[in-house]
């Protein structure tokens, strides 16, 4: 894992970026610009872990699929928009392979040998294993040991996220109190 100060620095330049894309368009109501400065934190957050992680691959993805956020994604992240895009469809592609495979195997061998899980520990587990999968980008496609690993680097990104921003806020309430 990286280093949480230059994943903050890495997050803060891309999201300034972002916020220069943000500032170009003028005729924005209010929940416009709250939605433009979320996705750009968003797409920031995403790309400064280089789509390294399946998270940040689920975010660009699912950013770049409407017209503001391509802008945003093409903005910050430049030429490495292009490569992500194709390694990450090759990898999404032959995740679901494997993932179907698994599953069919695991259904067959449950069907033959009529075992059902139905102890209570059992079911809470994977309970908030799927609520846990619905709240990290791209949780869907991820096994039960990856998916703890991308939430801990999802965690710890949303955490330098936070924390440049408060910062952000801080020094510009102090600029604006100058004034």
């Amino acid at each position: 894992m990286r280093s949480p100060s230059s994943l903050k620095q890495e997050f803060l330049k891309k999201w300034i970026l972002g916020l220069q894309v943000c500032n170009s368009w003028k005729n924005m109501s209010f929940l416009e610009r709250k939605k433009a400065i979320k996705l750009s934190a968003d797409i920031a957050m995403a790309s400064a872990r280089n789509g390294k992680t399946c998270w940040s691959r689920a975010l660009i993805a699912n950013a770049s699929r409407n017209g503001n956020g391509k802008v945003f994604v093409e903005k910050i992240m430049g030429s490495d928009f292009e490569t992500l895009k194709k390694t990450s469809l090759m990898r999404r592609t032959r995740c679901r392979k494997i993932l179907k495979k698994s599953y069919r195997t695991i259904r067959k061998a449950m069907k033959i040998l009529n075992i059902f899980p139905s102890s209570v520990a059992k079911k809470m587990i994977k309970k908030r294993t799927e609520v846990l999968k619905s709240l990290v980008p791209g949780g869907e496609f991820l096994d039960g040991v990856s998916l703890i690993e991308e939430t801990l680097d999802y965690t710890s990104s949303l955490r330098a996220q936070i924390d440049v921003m408060k910062t952000f806020a801080n020094v510009t309430e102090i600029e604006n109190r100058r004034k």
